[in-house]
């Protein structure tokens, strides 16, 4: 038992260790190129950008929706022999959905062009097919080491894909070179190519599959995916339709100016995404060894964890956003100030949002996640269009605000009838989570 205890404070210490470090690589990366970007490029080619990306990551959250979380969890505890079958179903599912994505993407491009007033977005999206083609197999690689426990190559491979880009910018930036958009595609289109040269050394050993792919598999994976294949896009809707909205209801800018506050915002969401890595495979290997039981402790006990490390970060940017704004992303964005102090209030709650629904998902009921996050989604919505046609871009701040607290108050109902979770257990844990620290990592390597 006691082995057994100490081999799991290994995995989550390590597996925590490298996802936070690979989180923290990516975003200071990811906040680097856009401390570039937001000086090297007017309001209005910013606020593209900005559209682009959004619309993209839609993009993306479509596969890994689809495949990431059903991949995971039947090669977590399903029969080794049955293994090569699962990841044959895999590729073929995404490479399905890569070809659609593909096709919707060209026949989009024009019509987005034309209602963000943008003509200059319409070769980013012809261009993007390549990134998208790239991503869906570094994407496939990536998910087969997690589901084996091992995040070495997933961090190696996303710090040299992020490196090239922020290295192209900073180039861009010393040698005042002035650059296109487009180009900044082409850049991502090498960088993908190069980490899954990188990314096969870490998992030739896994790539154990068979050219037939079978039927059963392939329903196995969409009956378990497609709810969280809609949970993916809800999801990635509630947290872009704003950017969106404002795009097309006021301009490209003021999407510009609001997407400055959620990359501040990004930067202290980096436990909130390392977490989540690991407590899926845990929580679904757990869910079969130790019952109902465990999956709330893992629950109350990640969020307040979470909680602990993001509380003094979102204190901090609460009392100085005039500083933090001005710091990163200049003078020209002073309207940026007020949206990113309604901002940090609804932070405080993604915590308990995203671990819902991979807590949800571990569990089998990946049902609840997606109609639930359809809802937000359709209330994020209607109040973004209601509250930006009425207060401007302050409207899409409140909005996401009121949508967040709404989501909060019905998950937490949820998961206290389903596995007797309670909320004030969170800030307990967040509150023992530093000396529990002190004393198990730190005390015994200072004596």
């Amino acid at each position: 038992m006691a082995s057994e205890k100490n081999g799991n404070d290994q995995y989550w210490l390590k597996s925590g260790f490298i996802n936070v470090l690979q989180n923290l690589t990516g975003v200071l990366f990811g906040f680097g190129g856009f401390y570039l970007l937001v000086r090297m490029l007017d309001k209005h080619s910013f606020g593209v950008w900005t559209l682009f990306a959004a619309t993209t990551t839609i993009f993306e959250m479509v596969r890994s929706g689809l495949i990431q979380n059903a991949l995971i969890k039947y090669l977590s505890f399903s029969d080794a022999k049955e293994h090569n079958k699962i990841l044959s179903a895999s590729f073929a599912l995404s490479g399905g959905l890569t070809v659609l994505c593909i096709l919707v993407n060209l026949l989009l491009a024009t019509y987005l062009g034309r209602i963000w007033n943008s003509e200059e977005i319409i070769p980013l999206f012809w261009v993007y097919s390549i990134v998208y083609l790239f991503s869906g197999i570094l994407s496939q690689f990536h998910w087969m080491e997690q589901a084996n426990f091992r995040f070495n190559g997933i961090f190696f491979t996303n710090f040299l894909k992020s490196g090239v880009f922020f290295c192209f910018l900073l180039f861009c930036f010393i040698f005042d070179f002035q650059i296109k958009l487009v180009q900044l595609v082409y850049v991502q289109a090498v960088a993908l190519f190069l980490a899954i040269l990188l990314e096969y050394y870490f998992v030739k050993d896994l790539l154990n599959f068979t050219l037939q792919v079978t039927g059963e598999w392939v329903r196995k994976l969409l009956n378990y995916g497609k709810y969280a294949f809609g949970t993916s896009i809800g999801s990635i809707l509630s947290s872009t339709i704003d950017q969106m909205m404002l795009g097309s209801l006021l301009s490209p800018a003021a999407s510009g100016a609001f997407n400055i506050a959620v990359r501040i915002m990004n930067l202290v969401d980096i436990p909130t995404n390392a977490i989540a890595v690991i407590v899926f495979p845990q929580s679904a290997r757990r869910l079969a060894t130790e019952g109902e039981a465990a999956i709330k402790y893992l629950y109350e006990k990640s969020v307040g964890t979470i909680l602990a490390i993001l509380i003094p970060a979102l204190l901090f940017l609460f009392l100085f956003p005039d500083f933090v704004v001005s710091f990163i992303a200049g003078d020209k964005y002073t309207e940026t100030i007020p949206i990113l102090k309604v901002t940090v209030l609804y932070c405080v709650l993604i915590p308990f949002g995203r671990q819902f629904g991979t807590i949800l998902d571990s569990i089998g009921r990946p049902k609840i996640t997606f109609s639930l996050v359809l809802l937000s989604a359709i209330t994020n919505l209607g109040l973004n269009y209601i509250l930006i046609t009425r207060m401007g871009v302050m409207g899409a701040a409140y909005a996401t605000l009121i949508s967040n607290i709404f989501n909060f108050a019905i998950s937490q109902t949820i998961l206290n009838r389903i596995l007797n979770v309670n909320i004030l257990n969170t800030f307990v844990y967040a509150y023992r989570f530093y000396p529990e620290f002190f004393v198990k990592y730190i005390k015994p390597r200072l004596t």
